[in-house]
Order: C-alpha cells, then structure tokens, then sequence
C-alpha cells in the first residue's frame, strides 16, 4: 500500500469514528459496557463520554506515531525499503479498532452477541498482518522484535524476524481455536499464551544467532 492511499484510509477512519460516535451518542445509557470477559460477557462500566471518545482519541495519538516514526527513527533508511508493509500493518490497526469499536456501540445500543467469539477471528488475522510485516521488516527502533542483539546486527534481526513472522502466522490459525471454546481460561490460553510464548522463543533465538556472529 501507497503511503498516499494509507493515509487517507488512517485519516478517513479516524474521521469515521468520531462521526458514528457523535452520532449515536444521544442514544446510548448514561454508562456503556466498555469490556468483556474472555468468555464473552461484560464486567465492566464506564460513563458514556469514555466509554464512546476514549478508543477514537487513542487513535488520534497512534495515528501521530505513524507519521512521526519514519522520520525521527535514527534508521529511517531501513523503515523505507519496508514502507509498503509498514502501512499495510498500520491501516489493519486502524481497522481492526474501527471494528472493536463498532461491536461496541453495537452491544450498548441493544445488540447482543458473545463479543469474544465476535472478535477472535479479527484478532487472529491481527496475528497474522503482524507475522507478514514482521517477516518484511528492517532494523529499527520502533516496530519489531527489539532484543539488544537484533538491534545490534542486521543478521540476527533478519533471522530473528523471519522466524518471529512465521510464528504469529501459526498463532493467528491457533487463535481461530478459540471460537470453539466458551469458558474463559481456554480462549485466553489459546490466544495469550502462544504470543507469550513467541516472546520467550525470540529472546532465546536471537541470543544464539548473535553468540554466533563473527566477534
């Protein structure tokens, strides 16, 4: 994806969110569910300004680090030969919290559904646009698997995220898993722990691959 065409997708979504939600505003209870449990029912409150705004003004700030990144990372350069990929990942951000974000006005408004088993299948393909740009990119301070030594060596980065990338593809079909599943512990294993596990494995992996770089 264009930087051009990213931009207006991340500008226009962001637009999106605060016109639904102005929108629908006068409707909503005084106080919205704003979270659910891992099983799919709500266990918490807030008042409705928060519970509407908060996520869109988040996006705002995330929004300004996906301008400001590329320009003020001291290995820019790098981030450039990887941009396509970089923006792909940012816009499916940026869809995927349109989507969470829907489902919620959706259930305060008088819809109901089990929001978790709603949203595993966007938190799964989340998974996997972050295997793909994980696999693509480059050497820099901000976006990847940032261990002393891949931040050291091009080499160690490159296998590092290459085995990374791979690994949340395979945790984004194990995640599917969990629409399967209706009690709280298993779904959260399901998808919590294979990414605490991908961590623990990159840490490890990019160790051994610097130890064996030439000293």
């Amino acid at each position: 994806m264009t930087i051009k065409t990213a931009n207006i997708c991340l500008l226009g979504i962001t637009v999106l969110v605060f016109f639904i939600g102005a929108t629908v505003y006068p409707f909503l209870p005084e106080q919205v569910v704003s979270h659910w449990d891992a099983a799919g029912e709500p266990n918490g409150l807030m008042f409705k300004f928060w519970g509407v705004f908060l996520l869109p003004i988040m996006m705002v700030g995330i929004l300004l680090l996906y301008f400001i990144i590329p320009k003020i990372d001291p290995l820019k350069e790098n981030i450039k030969e990887f941009r396509g990929h970089y923006n792909n990942f940012w816009v499916f951000v940026f869809v995927f919290f349109f989507y969470v974000f829907s489902l919620t006005l959706a259930w305060n408004l008088g819809y109901r559904f089990n929001f978790t088993i709603t949203i595993i299948p966007a938190i799964a393909t989340l998974l996997y646009v972050i295997g793909d740009v994980l696999e693509a990119s480059k050497r820099n301070w901000f976006l990847g698997i940032r261990t002393p030594w891949t931040l050291l060596s091009d080499t160690v980065w490159k296998k590092t995220h290459i085995l990374g990338g791979k690994l949340f593809k395979i945790a984004a079909a194990v995640s599917l898993l969990g629409v399967f599943f209706r009690d709280s512990l298993s779904i959260a294993a399901i998808i919590v722990l294979p990414i605490f596990i991908i961590m623990i494995i990159s840490f490890v992996y990019s160790y051994v691959e610097f130890r064996k770089q030439p000293k």
